[in-house]
């Protein structure tokens, strides 16, 4: 049997917006539902999320860009949650994640869904974990069945993909929390969570024994499971050791295991990769799962730069789209820091939308060499307009001329006259124009 005849929910989004997704994506149906069939493309949209524009990805789509947002316990307010989310969407992002532990879950969702025309993820192991620490009891006392029925509560909500970490094993985690293992140990939260239920209690990850129920609700949904890494590295020191591989070779078995079953599956990937390891990564990330979209956090190729994690991140990120990456988690300014504010959010939508960018540029793919030659052009021809349209962030280019906004040429490439001189040269560049007056000196 077909993926489409087993995820009737799939099939049912495809039915409805394929044609569309497909214009825009400039791809064939046929191609991408050879891709969905294969595995290598999901297509995120819960049918009973209202007023949904469902997105592809896996590449040679283009590489969308994931926002996190959320309340917590330090700061626990909806109003400010959805005013992060207006400007994810306005900066570009194509999907947002609600990772919300403060308030009443269940309606902050709600809200989340409602104000979000684009697919909304969740890991819904936070929120069980949460209502055990607000109690005032140990989350390592979580009973599998609330974790099930919160995953199947929230899919018929609508959201459209879930963070589950099944990958993570008692094996898996007791190599990386063993002394002098890791510089850093478990940094992901909801690994961290199950490490410790499973040492506790004594017994492997029930989110892994119990996979075949999670497939079970995914499937009636159609939410796409996001495998999460519970072991991923969080200092550049840990990349690649063996803890880390040991999730990544079982997050490959378990994405075939969802595809077989009629359920869409990405991987999550690592978080610090050093910038000479990230390639290796994710082309060995790629292979060890059968080629299923990737969704990485960065990399990060320095661990150094607090304040600016979101440059290290797009450094990163560009080497890894160029290697494979499909998906790319937003890193912002505040990251390691504090809980970022609606700057920050835009910040961090457009350093992983450049990255994008830079890495689609070299696989050669026609949308971002569009771009390129259409702002290249507008330069040469001193087309403000154009420039803008052409810009990743329009807003910012308008911003930036601030003062000299109804001059013809740009504050730094000077006066016009010298310009309009160099133009009866024929040389019709302003930075050619410059160069001109350096070389007459």
């Amino acid at each position: 049997m077909s993926l489409f005849s087993k995820n009737t929910a799939l099939n049912a989004v495809c039915e409805q917006h394929l044609a569309e997704i497909c214009r825009q994506e400039e791809l064939a149906p046929q191609d991408v539902r050879a891709a969905l069939e294969a595995g290598s493309m999901v297509l995120l949209g819960n049918p009973s999320h209202a007023g949904l524009k469902p997105i592809l990805v896996g590449q040679p789509s283009r590489v969308k860009v994931n926002a996190n947002i959320g309340t917590s316990p330090m700061r626990n307010n909806l109003a400010a949650e959805i005013e992060k989310l207006a400007a994810a969407l306005t900066a570009g992002a194509d999907t947002v994640m609600d990772l919300s532990i403060a308030g009443d879950l269940a309606s902050i969702r709600k809200g989340m869904l409602a104000a979000c025309p684009l697919p909304l993820g969740t890991v819904p192991l936070y929120g069980v974990a949460q209502r055990h620490i607000d109690a005032g009891k140990d989350p390592a006392g979580i009973d599998p069945e609330e974790v099930f029925e919160e995953i199947e509560r929230q899919a018929e909500q609508g959201v459209d993909f879930m963070t589950v970490h099944c990958g993570l094993t008692e094996r898996g985690a007791s190599w990386a929390d063993e002394p002098g293992s890791r510089q850093m140990g478990i940094v992901s939260r909801g690994g961290s969570i199950l490490a410790r239920w499973m040492r506790v209690n004594k017994k492997e990850n029930p989110l892994l024994t119990g996979y075949d129920r999670i497939l079970d609700i995914a499937r009636k949904h159609n939410v796409t499971l996001s495998l999460g890494d519970g072991l991923r590295p969080g200092a550049g020191a840990d990349a690649g050791d063996a803890a880390q591989w040991d999730e990544v070779i079982m997050l490959g078995r378990l994405a075939r295991r969802g595809l077989e079953a009629g359920v869409q599956c990405m991987v999550e990937g690592p978080g610090h990769v050093p910038m000479h390891q990230v390639e290796a990564q994710i082309r060995g990330i790629k292979a060890a799962c059968g080629g299923a979209p990737l969704y990485v956090l960065g990399p990060l190729v320095i661990d150094s730069c607090p304040g600016y994690d979101h440059i290290a991140g797009a450094i990163g990120g560009a080497i890894a789209v160029r290697a494979g990456v499909d998906f790319l988690c937003y890193l912002t300014p505040a990251e390691h820091v504090t809980l970022p504010e609606l700057d920050d959010v835009r910040a961090g939508v457009m350093a992983s939308r450049i990255a994008a960018q830079a890495g689609e540029l070299t696989l050669g793919r026609p949308l971002a060499l569009r771009r390129e030659r259409a702002m290249s052009e507008a330069r040469k021809k001193l087309d403000w307009p154009a420039m803008q349209q052409a810009a990743l962030d329009p807003a910012m280019l308008c911003a930036r001329r601030g003062e000299h906004a109804n001059e013809e040429v740009c504050a730094m490439c000077g006066d016009k006259r010298l310009i309009e001189h160099c133009a009866n040269i024929k040389i019709s560049s302003t930075c050619l124009a410059l160069k001109y007056v350096q070389n007459k000196a």
